[in-house]
């Protein structure tokens, strides 16, 4: 049961219910409440099979013996796990300088010491660190307890270690680079924060020589935003250039491709806004691992993972001809839709206020508590579309400290959203009217059946009837 648990997702539920069933724990525990007694009970069994030198680590050898050398893995991960904790923060601090860890060397030792090889130690060393980052930069940058971001930090765990983490830790660890992401959702609902949870978390060796992983997870992620650059200028700032390609190339470049390091990944934002012949040579750089900077005929190594994002409708550009099908094909390993606040705050009202306070701490600290979520409240009434996602509601607690009140975006507010919302509240609509209103929105919003179907539980032919029945 141990070893089931150690490799399931810990943002799933069934992670929880797997540990509730362990140790015994009524319905309604918290996971950090079964840790402790989980850490106990499995330390009664290990610890007097270690003192008696009955443990023998054998990964091959059938699934009692297997189970038996996961659960010394998850034995000595807790061991560690504060200290992988306080190297993050450290490394934060730090910023590209690799930091020394002693603690993993000793890790390291732990492990061989119950049998498992020197260089399969030192792997494992490795995901124990990837699996703290991960934990960490899913869990702080993406908060809320609404159903579809519970889901959505479940998605990010599985991009980053498959759904079966013990495929990943036996041959896709050091194999990541050719599954690339494709983040879709409205502008401002916090794609950047989902590509850093992914590009930071990825795998990094330890060196025991040198008593620390080989970089800083800090410069392991590098973004650039597509929509900000003319035509003419993407390919120099994606590939780099060398010194007199062309007029005003006074020395040489360095492009993001070649700034990323082997274990790192590359973040293009609003990769819906680049043209055909960009998309030509992102398809090359990911059919081929390699690239050429702008006037070079140098073959370049690509080792890096690539996650981009767009806030377009993409099975409507795909129609439209502006986004190649070889192209989307390339980048789609895993899709991902972060979902809009209006969802988010529709499915769980708590979360306005849980993500109002977690952003007023980021502005002001913790310490200084203001009545920003009640002004804002009585400000836009419950009903409020957040046509600007999180990054609106941002500036509305900022607006609210300079000014005293927010009113809202009327500009950008989708009249669509809003007019179903007030359907609802007075009650004007048909159960077959609002069914066909709501699927025809969804997808005005997400150019998808299949995704209409996911969120609405229909069935995506039942879908595309609603979609494409008289308003």
């Amino acid at each position: 049961m141990v070893a089931e648990a150690a490799f399931s997702n810990p943002f799933s539920d069934e992670r929880v219910e797997m540990d509730r069933r362990i140790v015994g724990a009524p319905d309604g525990a918290s996971w950090s409440e079964m840790l402790g007694p989980l850490l106990e009970a499995l330390d009664e069994n290990i610890q007097p099979l270690g003192n008696a030198g009955a443990i023998v680590v054998e990964r091959d050898g059938g699934v009692d013996a297997d189970a038996v050398a996961v659960s010394i893995l998850f034995h000595v991960f807790h061991q560690y796990m504060e200290k992988f904790d306080a190297l993050i923060e450290e490394q934060i601090a730090a910023g590209d300088e690799s930091c020394r860890a002693p603690f993993a060397f000793q890790c390291l030792e732990n492990l061989v010491g119950y049998g498992f090889k020197r260089v399969e130690a030192c792997r494992f060393v490795g995901i124990f660190y990837q699996i703290r980052r991960a934990y960490f930069f899913i869990s702080k940058g993406l908060i809320g307890d609404s159903a579809c971001m519970k889901r959505l930090r479940a998605q990010l765990w599985d991009n980053i270690f498959t759904h079966d983490i013990s495929w990943y830790e036996r041959c896709l660890w050091n194999r990541m680079e050719d599954f690339s992401t494709l983040l879709l959702g409205e502008t401002g609902t916090g794609k950047g924060a989902a590509a850093a949870a992914i590009g930071r978390s990825g795998f990094i060796p330890f060196n025991p020589n040198a008593q620390k992983f080989e970089e800083s997870f800090t410069r392991a992620f590098v973004s650039i935003n597509l929509s900000q650059y003319p035509e003419t200028l993407i390919e120099s700032e994606l590939f780099g250039h060398r010194k007199g390609a062309f007029t005003g190339a006074i020395d040489q470049h360095d492009g993001l491709f070649a700034r990323c390091s082997p274990h790192g990944a590359i973040f293009l934002d609003e990769i819906g806004d680049v043209g055909v012949p960009v998309q030509i040579k992102l398809l090359q750089v990911l059919q081929e691992r390699t690239f050429s900077p702008v006037g070079s005929h140098d073959k370049l190594r690509f080792q890096g993972r690539v996650i981009a994002a767009t806030n377009k409708p993409i099975d409507m550009l795909r129609r439209e001809g502006k986004f190649r099908d070889d192209f989307y094909y390339r980048l789609c390993s895993d899709l991902i839709t972060v979902p809009p606040l209006r969802q988010r705050i529709r499915e769980t009202p708590r979360e306005l206020d849980q993500l109002s306070r977690h952003l007023m701490n980021r502005i002001c600290g913790p310490d200084l508590q203001l009545p920003v979520v009640e002004v804002l409240k009585d400000s836009i009434g419950k009903n409020y579309a957040w046509p600007g996602n999180v990054r609106e509601l941002e500036q509305a607690i900022r607006r609210i400290m300079l000014t005293g009140t927010y009113g809202g975006d009327s500009a950008a507010a989708p009249q669509k959203e809003i007019a179903l919302s007030h359907a609802v509240e007075v009650g004007s609509l048909s159960a077959k009217e609002l069914v066909e209103k709501y699927c025809r929105d969804l997808y005005e919003t997400y150019g998808n059946y299949g995704e209409v179907a996911r969120r609405t539980g229909l069935d995506w032919r039942t879908v595309k009837k609603n979609v494409a029945s008289e308003a």
